[in-house]
């Protein structure tokens, strides 16, 4: 077995954390460690625990690094130490499980040594778990576009996003995509959110047909930019701000102001050059918490959409339970061929 190195430890805060087989290249292509993914963690501890403490998150592990298998972490991994703190989530199959809470940024480099690439929180706090208090607009290009047509479509996001009197937070995805976050007022539940995410996503189709879609079946958007709708349904996730993805190249999450999203590319920004651009930059979404908005427009246009276009639930995701009104969960052309 080879040898990666003897452990070290790091002292995050109260903590001493020790990092075994530091050595560890976790992304062969650039020669990428253990030590230096645990190093970039501890580097960004302090605006990645503003955006994800006290979430219950997700740990998406690579213990082999990028070229490995890759596994979902939901629960408390076994040997935590006892300060990892947890929150209790309940899934759509009705099933709990008690999933890592960070409280401090030694989280981080704890989780980093156990493999974990990118953090996977819930868009809930501690205590109100079944309140979103984060709405999470997904801009998702089809592998034919890439990040400048994702821009594009998140521009008019912003638009529709002001027109319902909201502000929201844009970022990388870490991949060809963007993330527009918007905090809101813990007053609703998943399936209200996922309605508000709906009706926002339909109004940026109308303004934007030839770029945008909200259709669920692929063979439906034409090329065009998915807005991913269903990542507001209960336990669905996307890697948090300053998450390090699993990409070759080591590509982080990062977010960005609307100007600086209009000027940059998104291979900008990995493990090299992510503290950098925090220590010239600053959080761009630091003053999120700021302001929490209702959801009261976009929920009144899903109604309007229901009430005089026929527009109504959508489809949710293939392992999801049946839920009410949802139409067939199947492929048009495959319901075509059926009838």
């Amino acid at each position: 077995m080879p040898k990666h190195g003897d452990p070290v430890e790091y002292q995050v805060g109260e903590r001493t954390v020790r990092v075994s087989s530091p050595d560890k290249v976790y992304f062969p292509e650039r020669g990428i460690t253990k030590r230096q993914v645990v190093e970039y963690y501890i580097a960004v501890g302090e605006p990645l625990l503003r955006a994800i403490g006290e979430r219950p998150t997700t740990l998406k592990r690579f213990p082999d690094g990028v070229t490995g298998e890759v596994f979902y972490a939901k629960r408390l991994p076994k040997g935590a130490p006892d300060w990892v703190q947890t929150a209790r989530i309940t899934f759509p199959s009705g099933r709990t499980a008690d999933e890592v809470c960070p409280t401090e940024p030694a989280v981080f480099a704890w989780a980093a040594n156990l493999g974990t690439f990118d953090f996977h929180p819930w868009p809930v706090r501690r205590p109100e778990v079944d309140r979103p208090d984060e709405l999470r607009i997904d801009v998702d290009p089809p592998e034919a576009a890439g990040f400048a047509d994702a821009v594009r479509v998140a521009q008019t996001v912003r638009e529709v996003l002001d027109d319902a009197g909201l502000a929201g937070y844009p970022k990388t995805s870490g991949g060809r995509g963007v993330h527009v976050l918007v905090r809101i007022r813990p007053e609703w539940d998943f399936i209200d959110v996922r309605h508000a995410v709906i009706a926002l996503g339909r109004e940026v189709e109308r303004r934007i047909p030839e770029l945008a879609t909200i259709a669920w079946w692929k063979e439906e958007r034409g090329g065009r930019v998915f807005l991913d709708y269903n990542q507001a349904a209960r336990d669905r996730t996307v890697a948090s701000s300053w998450s390090v993805r699993g990409t070759p190249r080591a590509t982080v999450s990062t977010p960005l102001t609307w100007d600086q999203l209009g000027e940059v590319d998104a291979d900008d920004f990995d493990v090299f050059t992510v503290p950098g651009w925090l220590a010239e930059h600053g959080d761009a979404h630091a003053a999120m918490d700021d302001t929490a908005f209702g959801l009261e427009t976009l929920l009144d246009w899903y109604a309007r959409d229901e009430r005089d276009y026929g527009l109504g639930e959508m489809p949710y995701p293939p392992d999801y339970p049946k839920m009410p009104g949802e139409p067939k969960r199947v492929q048009p052309s495959r319901a075509r061929s059926d009838t």
